[in-house]
């Protein structure tokens, strides 16, 4: 019994794959019927594998065989290597044809000097010529001419001159900048007079701060302005502190807002007491730093 029950059973699902069913596509209101289809389980496996066979032919189509494969990672165009080929071969043409005319030129030289014509340039210059012996003097106008040239493009603050720094000043109000030394202002910032900074006085040791976070690019001794500090901020800032008495960071130290960096002082030859002088520069140009800090 229990074997004629599995029998049963078996054909029982294979006749429900070729079994028919009937889809109906009726009007909702009136349920008149509109389309009828007559469907069995095995043609509807049968069609939607075929459709899915199709797709999967047609993309693989699509990627070999059009371009659209160029926008694929990985994918390369076949034609790539036979321009690279062609683009040599053209180069080759060139290099022959300059040659060949460079040969000829040089031989009409030779038939005017009296010289034997030759058949190819020689590669190496000739041995007789001592190119380390080769000077060049520089003349008198040619000094002068630099001279006023550097002049003339020395400080060249052109943000200003096309108001474009101006254009850029909402932007810079949103920093939140920290006062580096806390002081007495005795100089103002004033282009006309090429003081691009402020004076700020305080008392001897005082700590002198980052004003922003960044990166050290400067740090040492010069005969002007004493123990100078450079430090390179985002957004193309540049913050300088001149005249210290110490420095505390090195070229290359990342630094935060409000870090101490230096000491205050009265180093180099343009100090007249101890103070720092404080610049702010922006994309390559000075700002006044009262209109960002309050001192």
């Amino acid at each position: 019994m229990s074997v004629k029950k599995e029998k049963k059973k078996k054909k029982k699902w294979y006749y429900k794959l070729r079994d028919k069913y009937r889809l109906v596509i009726m009007n909702e209101e009136t349920y008149e019927e509109k389309l009828s289809f007559r469907l069995s389980r095995l043609n509807v496996f049968i069609v939607l594998g075929t459709i899915a066979i199709l797709l999967i032919v047609l993309t693989i189509y699509l990627i070999a065989f059009t371009t659209l494969r160029e926008y694929i990672p990985g994918y390369t165009d076949i034609t790539l290597q036979k321009k690279v080929y062609d683009l040599q071969l053209k180069t080759d043409s060139i290099e022959n044809d300059l040659r060949q005319k460079n040969l000829y030129i040089n031989n009409i030289k030779n038939i005017i000097e009296g010289r034997e014509i030759i058949d190819q340039i020689p590669d190496t210059p000739e041995p007789n010529i001592n190119y380390k012996n080769i000077t060049i003097n520089k003349s008198y106008e040619d000094s002068v001419f630099r001279v006023e040239f550097e002049e003339q493009n020395n400080y060249d603050l052109y943000y200003n001159e096309n108001e474009e720094l101006f254009a850029q000043s909402s932007l810079l109000s949103t920093y939140n900048f920290f006062i580096p030394l806390k002081g007495l202002i005795t100089n103002e910032f004033n282009l006309t007079v090429k003081h691009y900074g402020v004076d700020i006085v305080a008392k001897r040791n005082e700590a002198v701060k980052a004003t922003l976070d960044g990166t050290v690019i400067f740090s040492d001794w010069t005969v002007e302005t004493g123990n100078v500090i450079c430090i390179q901020h985002q957004r193309n800032f540049i913050s300088v502190y001149k005249h210290n008495a110490s420095l505390l960071k090195k070229a290359g130290s990342i630094v935060k807002a409000g870090e101490p960096i230096a000491i205050v002082g009265e180093s180099g030859e343009l100090s007249t007491g101890p103070h720092l002088h404080f610049e702010l520069w922006y994309n390559g140009t000075p700002v006044n730093p009262q209109d960002y800090m309050a001192f």
